[in-house]
């Protein structure tokens, strides 16, 4: 019974315990020549969007040098939004359809968008020191921000916490789902309260955006979603191979187990 298991496992390479045999990246072993390539398309991209930051877009008249920070600060908060909500989209289509892939493709989201969201704070941070006085302050869209770092850290915690794959899933799918309400609220938070957060939109908040500026914050933000998919893609195969390892693991114990119970039967007479 325990070989005829092993031999199953083997056989469906792409299925765990609960999900439909839908692999979720290239095989172990495999060459990746479209993601090598995209890695270093995007590492070109970011880099031609920092030299437009600082080379291109002029000096903005009231704040000075320091609103150069406001290309990648946008960027980066960017692809935080960007990626909970490809994590959001990807828990709907893994409740609907239990395809391991939309799982890794959820994960893998959720792990670029918090640290992209981190630089975003970050950079906000180095700004508002000399514009606002302070590194920090508890206004509106500030606030959902801290909020909504904390909720997508839990995700990842919760995530550890699980050892059963389809529970973890199914928990963190719905995890995601809600904790993506956080996105749209943050992007109102600036229209629905008073708040001292410039408005990129209506141009409140004391920034004078010229075309050049348009234009460098528009190769900025489209820099970081090519670096955004590479990254995504890479983290999808890296969760190929960890599920890779652990069938093959899990196909070793069993094929030891059967062994272990073979050689202690007692031969026929």
């Amino acid at each position: 019974m325990a070989k005829r298991r092993a031999a199953r496992a083997q056989a469906q390479p792409g299925q765990i315990a609960g999900h439909h045999a839908a692999p979720c990246g290239r095989p172990a072993g495999e060459g990746d020549t479209l993601g090598w390539g995209l890695l270093l398309l995007a590492g070109l991209a970011v880099a031609g969007a920092s030299a437009m930051a600082f080379f291109y877009a002029p000096r903005e008249a009231t704040m000075g040098d320091v609103q150069r920070i406001f290309y990648g600060h946008v960027a980066s908060a960017w692809v935080g939004f960007l990626g909970f909500g490809v994590a959001c989209g990807a828990g709907i289509a893994y409740l609907a359809r239990r395809a391991r892939r939309w799982d890794a493709l959820a994960i893998a989201s959720v792990e670029i968008g918090l640290a992209c969201m981190v630089m975003a704070v970050a950079t906000g941070m180095l700004w508002a020191r000399p514009v606002w006085g302070v590194f920090w302050t508890w206004e509106p869209r500030l606030t959902i921000t801290a909020l909504q770092l904390l909720l997508y850290v839990a995700c990842l915690m919760l995530r550890a916490s699980l050892d059963d794959p389809e529970l973890r899933a199914r928990y963190a799918a719905v995890y995601t789902i809600v904790a993506f309400a956080t996105v749209p609220l943050s992007w109102f938070a600036i229209r629905w309260w008073r708040t001292i957060h410039p408005d990129l939109l209506t141009g409140d908040g004391g920034m004078a955006i010229t075309p050049a500026m348009l234009q460098t914050l528009g190769v900025s933000v489209a820099a970081s979603t090519l670096l955004y998919v590479a990254l995504v893609r890479q983290r999808v195969r890296l969760e190929a191979l960890r599920h890779e390892v652990e069938r093959l693991r899990g196909a070793a114990e069993e094929a030891a187990a059967y062994e272990a119970a073979a050689s202690g039967e007692p031969r026929a007479r």
